[in-house]
């Protein structure tokens, strides 16, 4: 437990020393979600009390015991024809008490013409980008679960293409009594292997984010809430483009008050059970809402998400959806146990 603790604080000093803002790193892909429940808890979540895979995908202390021989698979619908699929499955190891993973999440951005700077169309490209990666975990005593990921990161857009290794590292602290879960996690600790250019140098910044969640279930009411904080190594993680924004008329934009920069790391999120087998989830993401804002223009629901879960006896069935400006999104998450019941 010490030595993970310490590796963890190791890791978070070498990348506090050079943290990147909002929209300068490559592979922004990797904050996507890749299953449905956690699209539906907001985009965000490292503390969830459950047993969906899914969840594991992005904190690997939340990869558990009971997920032996559990598979998600999920498919999002994005706008303008992006779609994005993924898959892991997970096994128990008796015999030291450590649990595995493996898994991939794949983005196809569909195809795009591919013209010189004239216009002229020379043909067309399919850009791509995924991840592939493993992880592990093992229990500490009675409540402490600690976990890590590496993963292997490739992006192709036509002649371009740039790969990465990285590390995520996970610590989780339950108490399933009280129905309590905490959680932190350092993401994405890595290097790129080859750069878009092809040069090798010099290396872009991976979306490093140190993040912190709490979940709580209530004892005499059929509720579970969460509050993650994200990116916690920097302060203000706004991206801003001065030059767009005074185009459009928003000179203040950059002007951002305390109280926003700190709203802005969090994400918040609900879920009613209203059976065994059926539970509604709804999340609430301060980034996103801001980010996704047009100046002059109805911010609508941007920010919110929302889910439903049917839990079956052999087969979990989960379907999320959110708002970006005008569209929705839809992603449907499958989760089965090859052994028999989930």
């Amino acid at each position: 437990m010490r030595r993970l603790s310490t590796l963890m604080l190791v890791l978070l000093a070498v990348h506090l020393q050079a943290q990147t803002l909002g929209g300068n790193a490559a592979f922004s892909f990797l904050s996507q979600s890749s299953g449905a429940q956690l699209s539906a808890l907001g985009g965000t979540n490292i503390s969830s009390i459950g047993n969906d895979l899914g969840l594991a995908f992005h904190n690997p202390s939340l990869l558990r015991e009971g997920m032996d021989r559990q598979a998600s698979f999920s498919f999002n619908s994005f706008l303008a024809g992006i779609r994005n699929y993924s898959a892991v499955s997970a096994w128990h190891l008796p015999a030291s008490g450590t649990n595995i993973a493996a898994g991939a999440n794949y983005f196809d951005y569909g195809n795009i013409l591919q013209t010189d700077a004239s216009g002229n169309v020379l043909g067309s490209f399919r850009p791509v980008d995924y991840v592939v990666q493993v992880m592990a975990s093992r229990q500490y005593h009675e409540r402490f679960f600690y976990g890590v990921a590496l993963k292997y990161i490739s992006s192709g857009y036509a002649q371009y293409k740039a790969s990465a290794i990285a590390l995520d590292a996970g610590l989780s602290y339950c108490d399933s009594s009280n129905g309590l879960q905490v959680s932190i996690a350092i993401k994405n600790i890595g290097t790129q292997l080859k750069t878009y250019d092809g040069s090798g140098r010099p290396k872009e910044e991976l979306p490093f984010d140190l993040q912190a969640g709490i979940t709580k279930r209530l004892a005499k009411a059929p509720f579970q809430f969460s509050l993650t904080a994200h990116h916690l190594q920097a302060f203000s993680i706004y991206y801003n483009d001065t030059t767009f924004r005074a185009g459009e008329g928003d000179v203040g934009y950059g002007e951002k008050r305390t109280l926003d920069k700190i709203f802005a790391h969090l994400v918040l999120s609900a879920q009613i059970f209203l059976n065994e087998k059926m539970e509604l989830t709804a999340g609430y993401n301060f980034q996103r809402r801001q980010d996704l804002n047009a100046y002059n223009l109805s911010s609508g629901l941007n920010g919110f998400s929302f889910g439903a879960g049917l839990m079956l006896k052999k087969l979990n069935i989960r379907y999320a959806t959110g708002f970006y400006q005008q569209n929705l999104f839809h992603q449907l998450s499958l989760n089965i146990n090859w052994k028999g019941n989930l």
